[in-house]
């Protein structure tokens, strides 16, 4: 170990901890790039002595030439709830080499509050008033070092081993190019719970081979990523869909890591969540995704239940317990959710049941509502301002 990095030890005693390693590493960097005497060799030796300290000598992790690896977010008017994101970032088991935000022109406290971090982080916040998330985060990717991205969201709580496990298939198999991670719901009322159970899949529902990662937990190589032209900046919601699908077309299957968890709070209130589901819907009609999904959802509002209805009318009553049988295949998992979700409530739990026992399908209407009103908008755009196709073509091959 480089004697620079021997001595600043020293200074902590007999007991270095995770924290300390990382205050040596940030106080070297510092020196180095204020220009005070550190060397860019010393700067790397430390880094190392971050990553690798408490590994077996001659593991094969210890051993091997690391990836740099950089974290990065694009962020607007967050505020207080960037606190959630970057504390949980200062508890990785794994430390992110760099962390690259980049901020859409907030108007808050964000920035701010950002800038806060920057002795406890290796933080590189960049501006980009009036852009996007696709143009964010397409910033961030070309400003990273990185040669692995993992990208996250503002406003979540990673689990404190989130970094180490969904960079670590990508560390050990240079044939992989991405790995999907995946999300809970972080519910604090009963209405979040409600909607967590009916929006949110668990991980045992999830298909490893076609699963779509959340850019909220996702990883990749940045090469791959360049090869595919980033994500959309065409397109406001359902990026991270579009830029999965290229990426998948271009750079083979993705691994999946559930324990890649990415905790995140959902919509507040009913308005929220029915403009959240507006919105992702007119980002599938705008990108051409899903159509069949949609056209079934069409289907069994606009032409089945009224059938179902007049049958009840026209021959026998007995025909709407079609609507019971319906609604019992409809609600099946968002009921079967709900005892993961309710876990450890306490004393409040039998309230709490009853409550979401009777949201969830009320929830489960007004989403198909905002879906079935924000499909035909994102339609309409599209036939207007004929993005460009995006689905992925080996131009080597001229094969889609």
């Amino acid at each position: 170990m480089p004697r620079v990095c021997l001595n600043a030890l020293g200074d902590y005693g007999d007991s270095v901890s995770r924290e300390n390693l990382a205050n040596l590493y940030f106080r070297l960097q510092r020196r180095f790039e204020n220009g005070t005497g550190v060397t860019a060799a010393e700067t790397l030796a430390a880094r190392e002595v971050y990553h690798c300290r408490g590994e077996p000598e001659g593991s094969r992790t210890a051993a091997k030439e690391r990836s740099m690896i950089s974290v990065i977010a694009t962020v607007l008017n967050e505020g207080e709830s960037m606190h959630s994101l970057l504390r949980s970032l200062q508890r990785q088991t794994l430390a992110p080499d760099e962390v690259v935000i980049v901020d859409g022109g907030s108007r808050d406290d964000t920035v701010a509050i950002i800038r806060g971090y920057e002795d406890r982080l290796p933080l590189r916040l960049l501006i980009e008033a009036g852009c996007n998330i696709s143009q964010g985060r397409n910033r961030a990717i070309e400003a990273a070092r990185g040669d692995i991205i993992a990208v996250t969201d503002a406003g979540v709580r990673l689990s404190d081993d989130w970094l180490a496990r969904i960079t670590e298939r990508l560390r050990l198999d240079p044939a992989l190019n991405a790995v999907g991670g995946f999300f809970a719901a972080d519910a604090r009322t009963p209405f979040e719970l409600a909607l967590g159970a009916t929006t949110l899949p668990l991980a045992r529902e999830i298909a490893a081979e076609t699963f779509l990662p959340s850019s909220r937990s996702i990883a990749f190589r940045k090469a791959a990523a360049l090869r595919v032209g980033l994500y959309p900046e065409w397109l406001d919601y359902c990026e991270d869909l579009v830029f999965d699908l290229r990426l998948r077309g271009a750079a083979g299957p993705f691994a999946f890591e559930p324990r890649a968890l990415a905790h995140f709070r959902p919509r507040a209130t009913l308005r929220q969540y029915f403009r959240q589901y507006y919105f992702y819907a007119r980002g599938d009609g705008k990108a051409n995704l899903w159509f069949k999904r949609h056209l079934v959802r069409y289907a069994v509002y606009l032409l089945l239940a009224p059938l179902i209805l007049a049958a009840g009318v026209l021959i026998h009553p007995l025909m709407w317990g079609l609507y019971i049988i319906g609604g019992g295949v409809y609600l099946f998992q968002p009921y079967r959710r709900l005892p993961a979700l309710l876990r450890g409530i306490g004393e409040r739990s039998r309230l709490i049941w009853l409550y979401c026992l009777v949201a969830i399908p009320w929830l489960r209407f007004v989403g198909d509502a905002a879906k079935m009103l924000g499909y035909p908008a994102g339609l309409r755009w599209r036939l207007r301002q004929q993005p460009p196709d995006w689905r992925w073509r080996d131009e080597a091959r001229g094969e889609d």
